[in-house]
């Protein structure tokens, strides 16, 4: 098992890319605290690892919230002893042209992806440092970390964002064996992305299926969505690799939408 033992936080992973990768991460045989907003959907999460034979917990959290996020960590360590992996999945989407983008969505948008990266990660830090383990953090950032969409301008500029604060994480955490690594999916169709669709449509005045075919696919290699259990392998990889020779990068999952 590539995680034996391994407590692993995952950020909003009570459904959708984050709860897949808890699923994954359980399997090869680490401890997986489930992070989420909803603690019913938490608990109900880690209900499920439990029933397959992995060991699981929930915890509500705002990652947004400095009080919150410190305390789910405290409570981890208290419960585990520390911490060997962080993935920082939470999120949202909010779209809009550019020109009619209340600032009040734009500061939400880069609160939830930015600001929660930085609060659980400077969290977490100090008890991967400690351990003397060294430790993985992973970032869930996008193809919008590479390229553009319309009416996505606080996302875009967030998902950019967290390669930069993965390369800083990458130089500080080395002297203490803490790699970190950006996962960039392309879509990926969960209710995150179901709920684009209608919206899109309705914003760029096309169907539905136009905008699966001519906006979020057209660039793809063979016309599909990325799946949860890509994203969910990639997770692993960076999870479970064994030196610093794999840190400070992004990975594009795309069904070659980007390719580098």
């Amino acid at each position: 098992m590539k995680l034996k033992d391994k407590v692993c936080v995952v950020t909003g992973a009570a459904s959708g890319i984050g709860k897949e990768i808890a699923l994954t991460f359980a399997r090869e045989g680490a401890r997986i605290v489930i992070a989420d907003l909803n603690l019913d959907a938490a608990n109900a999460t880690a209900a499920e690892i439990d029933a397959i034979g992995g060991g699981a917990m929930g915890v509500a959290m705002d990652v947004t919230d400095e009080a919150q996020v410190n305390a789910g960590i405290a409570a981890v360590v208290a419960a585990w002893g520390g911490i060997d992996v962080l993935v920082s999945n939470a999120g949202i989407q909010i779209v809009h042209p550019l020109e009619d983008f209340p600032f009040a969505e734009w500061k939400k948008m880069l609160a939830i992806h930015l600001d929660g990266a930085f609060l659980t990660t400077k969290a977490c830090l100090p008890h991967m440092y400690a351990s003397g383990r060294g430790g993985s953090v992973i970032y869930m950032g996008s193809v919008h970390s590479k390229e553009a969409s319309l009416l996505k301008a606080p996302y875009v500029t967030a998902k950019h964002g967290l390669i930069g604060l993965a390369k800083v994480v990458a130089k500080e955490g080395a002297a203490h064996g803490v790699r970190a690594n950006v996962i960039c999916p392309g879509f990926v169709r969960t209710p995150l992305v179901d709920k684009q669709i209608p919206e899109q449509a309705k914003t760029l005045g096309i169907s539905e299926d136009e905008v699966v075919k001519t906006v979020m696919l057209k660039d793809t290699v063979d016309g599909e969505f990325t799946t949860t259990a890509d994203v969910a392998e990639v997770a692993l990889l960076f999870a479970s690799f064994p030196s610093n020779a794999l840190t400070g990068q992004s990975l594009v999952v795309s069904h070659g939408w980007f390719m580098q």
